[in-house]
């Protein structure tokens, strides 16, 4: 068969494609052979995975800067985040925070490097509140003192804690514990984590007294939060739910103590009562004086 030099010349390209002694070092040509070989060969990576979809992670990320920024009480001085991710927590707290403690879901407790360069970084450039790291656990604050905290955020951080063991549940417990009396939770996280309804366990969470030798007493378990509103996030595709508890100011305290409590309360209240009607009678009798003896001036 004869070959004209137009096919001579494509037939002449096959084979320097297919044979890699042909190939050209450098150049941009690469048999079929060859790319197989070398996607063979190549180590391979894996891939990146996310939590959350890019249209939850946005939104859920803006409603969490919203709710951390509108609803921490300009009075609080001390924040804390369970279960660092990022510095991004440092510009959703308001300037008057004085400190953010930092927590972790990483099993051994201690803060990723690069989380806390991120931190360190955002509390440069913020120029506010102090950064404390803290090495300990989001379900084991065993480095954070009873009743020390304002404000405890927990942002996203529930299922990353299912993902590398920890125990949610232990991390709300937690929390309630490191929060000072009337201090607030706020959260947006799954409504449902593992079939246990996340608002449901923190309605009711509750408290057991101890008594004196430590013996638990035997008594109701009085609740540990106090709701103050909450919201399903719209516009995701995983659904989450965005909301705040209050700690009550009466949690730990045992049923003789509550009820001595209110007692002191009403008898405050009376005698709040008792000072106004003495005061609004004085005042009476001042106008009744200063009337009498402006007739007596006026008459002749």
């Amino acid at each position: 068969m004869m070959l004209n030099s137009r096919s001579f010349a494509w037939l002449l390209l096959s084979c320097c494609l297919s044979c890699r002694a042909f190939m050209v070092p450098g150049s941009g040509f690469q048999s079929p052979m060859m790319m197989r070989e070398m996607a063979s060969s190549r180590p391979r990576v894996a891939p990146l995975q996310m939590g959350l979809d890019m249209v939850t992670y946005m939104r859920v990320e803006w409603i969490a800067a919203a709710l951390v920024t509108n609803q921490t009480p300009r009075t609080a001085d001390v924040c804390l985040q369970l279960g660092c991710e990022d510095g991004r927590a440092v510009t959703f707290i308001p300037r008057t925070i004085d400190k953010l403690i930092t927590s972790t879901v990483e099993p051994d407790g201690i803060l990723p490097v690069a989380i806390e360069r991120q931190l360190r970084q955002q509390e440069k450039t913020r120029n506010a509140g102090r950064v404390d790291i803290v090495n300990q656990r989001a379900d084991d604050l065993k480095e954070t003192a009873d009743e020390s905290v304002d404000v405890v955020i927990s942002l996203a951080a529930c299922d990353r804690m299912v993902e590398k063991g920890l125990d949610w549940k232990k991390s709300v417990q937690e929390a309630a514990r490191v929060l000072k009396p009337g201090g607030r939770l706020l959260f947006v996280e799954p409504p449902e984590i593992d079939g246990v309804s996340y608002l449901d366990y923190l309605a009711n969470l509750s408290v057991q007294t101890l008594s004196a030798e430590g013996e638990e007493l035997n008594e109701e378990p009085f609740p540990v939060f106090e709701p103050m509103g909450y919201d399903d996030v719209d516009l995701v595709l995983k659904p989450h739910v965005a909301g705040i508890v209050i700690k009550s100011q009466d949690a730990g305290l045992t049923k003789t103590e509550r009820e001595m409590k209110e007692k002191n309360l009403e008898q405050e209240r009376y005698a709040e009562i008792s000072i106004s009607a003495f005061e609004r009678g004085l005042k009476k009798r001042k106008r009744k004086k200063k009337g009498a003896v402006d007739s007596a001036e006026a008459s002749p």
